[in-house]
């Protein structure tokens, strides 16, 4: 198993972050935050700061599984126009590799058409983005390997559809059990 690579701008909603990113690592995966400031330290939406560990320019991105981008503003726009990972994302998904983006960073693929005739989610207000795509309103969506999210209420459902896409069922029933989720 590679790498899962979770992407960072000054005004990430933490919640979306932070939760994915606990999930995925107590399910044995390999995370790892990167920023596409040009400081390992990012503030959040609501001023909680992170400490990335790496730099989007210092990245090897070859042995990656999965792209994951949060939502939050400016966070979302601020990945969404960073030219680097925009290629990097047009990429994963014509090469059909997972990519996951939550609340308003699917606009980071619906400008691009990346979306189009996908069954999709995002935060209200931002399906103006989703180029072609037909928006659900759906806690959480997966279509192909492209996973959605709606906003801060679907981070955990988020996180572990991300797991069963990466793991499976079984993983995702220990983890609900383990944290005390209950369906």
């Amino acid at each position: 198993m590679g790498t899962i690579c979770v992407f960072f701008a000054d005004g990430f909603e933490e919640i979306e972050a932070f939760t994915s990113v606990d999930v995925l690592k107590r399910a044995g995966l390999n995370v790892e935050m990167v920023t596409v400031t040009d400081d390992k330290v990012v503030m959040g939406a609501h001023d909680i700061r992170v400490i990335c560990d790496s730099y989007f320019q210092d990245c090897d991105f070859g042995d990656v599984d999965l792209l994951l981008l949060p939502g939050g503003m400016p966070g979302a726009a601020t990945l969404s126009e960073h030219e680097g990972l925009n290629r990097l994302v047009f990429d994963f998904v014509k090469e059909g590799k997972p990519v996951a983006a939550i609340c308003a960073a699917p606009m980071a693929l619906g400008k691009r058409g990346l979306l189009k005739g996908k069954k999709v989610t995002c935060y209200p207000g931002f399906e103006q983005y989703l180029e072609g795509a037909e928006c659900t309103g759906a806690q959480v969506e997966k279509d192909g390997h492209i996973i959605t999210g709606r906003g801060p209420g679907a981070a955990m459902d988020f996180a572990l559809a991300i797991v069963e896409l990466l793991r499976g069922k079984d993983e995702v029933a220990g983890l609900e059990e383990a944290m005390c989720i209950k369906r």
